[in-house]
């Protein structure tokens, strides 16, 4: 069985399970203090100095001019770089928003415009429930193509590449690889303990598809009774987490034996605590990665360590830690991955193209799931293109650089008025500079596992996936099985209680008379 920690926390749900301690540190991460407070205490320190030495020494104050102008154009500066960040954050909301609405397109137009029943062809031998079932089962296949998307669409924008993932795997893995230019690679295996790997064996890639060795690395995962069939290509561990890091999240009881490989082994020398795809008893997909692997605080998110996150991540050194893991998923970010998003959606587009071929819906049925799929690609396009267009680095130094010179002239710019109130006031102009620049910086890129950052586990969980089982858990409904129901018996007038059969009885003139009185 899924568990719910699989997924991302309902955000509308009651806010009775953590206490009141841990939601206030939950707040106070979530604002720019935490990222921001080295600075406010090396102003706070230079403010000091400098007060000190216009008290005792000599008097370091200068007129304020600068102060008034620099800090006119600085506030307009870091207000327009502000409100850049929050609009890339509203556009990477807007087009999730699209995303949704896409899937529900798509999906009814699939579930109740495509026929229950497909023409038999001259040849074909299957009876008339044959053909219904298998209507139904391309049915709910590319439904559960629409859920898959979303679900790759949210693992893409992480960083986190593959399709070993419980909310993802059973989607996708019966898909054969689309043939994608070696410029998009792929690395779609699992690497074992003892050296063996797992793969579907349909979402196989050549050699020249596949990631770096540089770029991935094994798991701490049970080998697969299929893993000497496939080839040896370890699947890259998410950007957005520590490496490596084994999996304990979903107990599940097993055998003391298991065949491995035509040999049958101690099921005790396997973890016996592994994340589980959700489907009991297949113990060959129990190294599958929770639906969201969201990075810890560690020491090296904390000054002076965290001055060192960004030279050991670069040199491939496994830093723990939130910042490590933002920097990791830049990384990731600029080199070539392979867009699962854009594979899935070619095998909606192929189901489309062959209900034109059946010649089975009306042509502005086929034009309405064309356009809804477009509506999918062309939200992934503007994703991507948040994701892999960074504020200009000449900007943001400059910017920075600026921000810093002013509150470093502050303190002699106020001392002749504030006196020894300039240590707080130089503290509190440097949150509200730097707050905002921090700010900026964390919203720019919404897509992570940060406190402000979209959740897009709900989006893709508590909307899409349950929408989508809403829709296919009945039939189709008639409309006789609705419409002429007994309890819709205010149809024409509100002063009398009719039954649909009854005014059947009464006769087309009975309507129209009703219809006419106001």
């Amino acid at each position: 069985m899924e568990t719910s920690f699989m997924y991302a926390v309902d955000p509308f749900a009651p806010a009775g399970n953590g206490n009141a301690l841990s939601r206030l540190v939950g707040a106070v991460l979530a604002t720019a203090v935490v990222r921001c407070w080295p600075l406010l205490l090396f102003f706070s320190a230079w403010a000091t100095a400098v007060s000190i030495v216009s008290h005792t020494v000599y008097d370091l104050a200068i007129q304020p001019t600068l102060l008034t102008v620099i800090g006119t154009v600085l506030g307009f500066v870091i207000s327009y770089r502000t409100t850049s960040s929050f609009e890339r954050y509203n556009e990477g909301r807007r087009l999730w928003s699209q995303i949704i609405l896409g899937s529900r397109t798509l999906s009814r137009t699939i579930w109740f415009h495509v026929p229950e029943v497909m023409p038999a062809a001259k040849d074909d031998p299957s009876t008339l429930e044959q053909r219904k079932a298998r209507v139904l089962i391309e049915k709910k296949t590319v439904i559960n193509l629409i859920e898959a998307f979303a679900v790759a669409v949210k693992h893409y924008l992480r960083g986190e590449e593959g399709v070993y993932y419980v909310d993802l795997y059973h989607l996708v893995k019966f898909l054969p690889s689309y043939a994608f230019p070696p410029g998009l690679p792929s690395a779609v295996d699992v690497a074992s303990p003892d050296g063996m790997f797992v793969q579907s064996p349909l979402r196989t890639r050549k050699d020249s598809d596949l990631m770096s060795p540089r770029e991935v690395t094994s798991l701490d995962t049970p080998a697969s009774p299929t893993a000497s069939k496939m080839p040896t290509n370890p699947l890259p561990f998410p950007a957005t987490a520590t490496t490596p890091r084994k999996m304990s999240h979903v107990k599940m009881d097993v055998p003391p034996w298991t065949p491995t490989n035509g040999h049958a082994r101690p099921y005790e020398k396997v973890k016996q605590s592994s994340t589980y795809s959700g489907l009991e008893g297949m113990q060959e997909e129990n190294f599958l990665l929770p639906a969201r692997m969201p990075p810890k605080y560690h020491l090296f998110d904390f000054f002076p360590f965290s001055l060192l996150v960004h030279a050991l991540t670069k040199r491939g050194k496994d830093v723990k830690g939130k910042k490590a893991a933002r920097i990791r998923a830049k990384l990731r970010s600029k080199t070539v991955t392979h867009n699962l998003p854009l594979e899935i959606s070619l095998y909606l587009s192929s189901y489309i193209a062959a209900l034109q071929d059946r010649n089975v819906v009306p042509p502005p049925t086929a034009t309405n799931l064309l356009n809804a799929l477009t509506m999918l690609v062309d939200a992934l396009t503007g994703l991507e293109r948040i994701l892999t267009t960074p504020i200009p680095f000449s900007y943001r130094v400059h910017l920075w650089s600026v921000t810093v010179l002013y509150c470093l002239l502050l303190p002699f710019q106020i001392w002749s008025a504030l006196k020894w109130l300039t240590i707080p006031a130089t503290c509190l102009l440097s949150f509200i500079f730097f707050g905002f620049l921090v700010a900026g910086e964390e919203i720019e890129n919404p897509f992570g596992y940060d406190e402000n950052d979209l959740n897009l586990d709900h989006f893709t969980h508590n909307i899409i996936r349950k929408e989508l089982k809403a829709l296919t858990a009945l039939p189709a409904p008639h409309i006789e099985s609705w419409a002429f129901s007994q309890y819709n018996d205010q149809i024409f007038t509100k002063e009398e209680r009719v039954a649909p059969d009854e005014w059947m009885q009464r006769g087309l003139g009975r309507i129209q008379a009703a219809l006419a009185t106001i």
